[in-house]
């Protein structure tokens, strides 16, 4: 059986594709850098609205990640440089008339978005990221379960790293994939992603979430 496609935009390394792959897509990744260690089936170094704009129409469906800084929390310590996306993209995408998925931080202005934790999962990683999903995904897999708990110290002392920082709750450790502050090889168990560097890592997504979410829309869309 022919599988059916996805186009992945601003792809990154893959975490998105990893997942869609799982749930039994074929992806092809755009982005417009380089992505040497991408996990998906096919890549395209190009601006990911044009090319959107020029194939989009021959996909089953379409996963956008627009570049998340300028809606996240920590925006004021940017320089201001980066574009705010979410509303072009979702106009392309509804111009294409595929089903689609918009992926991006809490505090994004994304339309009855659905939100995805690690927790949800069984993964050890605080990661909230919200999904706007056309047609519609409402209800996630369980609740949240890292909202709360006991922080632990940070990774870096004087005498050096230590550990990732994290919140204790009911005796599982969630761990903060961000930035530089964390061990990559901790982040990358609790992701569940073992091929991306550092930077990969901090901007990614854990493929079980698209996995998930990959084969809701599969039924959504029949």
């Amino acid at each position: 059986m022919k599988k059916p496609k996805l186009l992945d935009l601003f792809s990154g390394a893959g975490g998105a594709a990893r997942g869609y792959q799982l749930a039994g897509f074929y992806v092809v990744g755009v982005d417009v850098k380089p992505q040497p260690r991408y996990i998906g089936d096919e890549f395209h170094q190009a601006d990911a609205l044009e090319f959107l704009a020029e194939h989009g129409r021959g996909y089953d469906l379409i996963h956008a990640s627009p570049p998340c800084q300028v809606y996240s929390v920590t925006a004021s310590l940017s320089n201001g440089n980066h574009p705010a996306l979410i509303e072009p993209v979702r106009e392309l995408l509804q111009a294409s008339g595929r089903p689609y998925v918009i992926e991006n931080v809490p505090g994004a202005p994304l339309e009855n978005p659905l939100m995805l934790c690690g927790s949800m999962f069984g993964l050890g990683v605080i990661r909230h990221r919200l999904f706007e999903c056309c047609p519609p995904v409402w209800f996630p897999p369980g609740p949240c379960q890292c909202k709360h708990g006991g922080a632990t110290g940070n990774r870096m002392r004087r005498a050096g790293v230590t550990r990732t920082p994290s919140v204790v709750k009911d005796n599982l450790r969630f761990v903060t994939v961000a930035g530089n502050n964390y061990l990559v090889d901790e982040g990358r168990a609790a992701m569940g992603i073992d091929w991306m560097t550092r930077s990969e890592l901090s901007q990614a997504i854990p493929p079980v979430y698209t996995e998930w979410l990959g084969k809701q829309m599969l039924r959504v869309m029949e």
